[in-house]
């Protein structure tokens, strides 16, 4: 009976440790990703009104990150390169590790403390990938297609328990 007992709490704890990574919190992963010129294999489409190679990149939107269920800091704003594409920053995220983070862009208000920590996924988002590190600077390209004027924030958010770690609404 003890022994019954002893492997079912083991498999439970192992279960509960795979579960909440908790080791995570102490782990930072530190990003310094330098401002793209193009995207990842784009190139400019003939014709397209939106690009201008001598413009450089351009900030369309930007927004100061707040927190939510962990404490989170830095700068989001959203980039139209020179080949017309459009690229997520992240610039001086400060923010905890965790399970399944991912990078959101949304059309929900962001709301200050409790209130806003679970508002995300009531509305239209689109998922730009894994959160490649808790720490820096990074980029997310959106998308093509992806309509910018639909959006107006951004989450870093917790899909493992449907939660946002932080959030910048997106101003023009």
């Amino acid at each position: 009976m003890l022994w019954g007992a002893t492997a079912v709490t083991v498999a439970l704890a192992a279960l509960g440790l795979y579960w909440f990574q908790p080791w995570k919190l102490w782990q930072d992963e530190t990003v310094d990703e330098a401002l793209p010129t193009a995207a990842p294999g784009a190139t400019a489409s003939p014709g397209a009104s939106d690009a201008n190679p001598s413009a450089g990149p351009q900030t369309v939107a930007q927004g100061d990150l707040i927190s939510h269920e962990h404490k989170t800091t830095g700068t989001a704003k959203l980039i139209r390169l020179a080949d017309g594409s459009l690229t997520l920053r992240l610039e001086d995220l400060n923010t905890s590790n965790g399970p399944d983070l991912r990078v959101w862009l949304t059309d929900a208000p962001v709301k200050e403390g409790v209130a806003g920590w679970r508002v995300f996924d009531d509305g239209a988002y689109v998922s730009l990938g894994k959160l490649k590190g808790n720490k820096g600077d990074q980029n997310y390209p959106l998308p093509p297609g992806t309509d910018p004027s639909a959006f107006t924030s951004v989450t870093i958010w917790c899909d493992r328990f449907d939660v946002s770690f932080g959030a910048a609404g997106l101003k023009v």
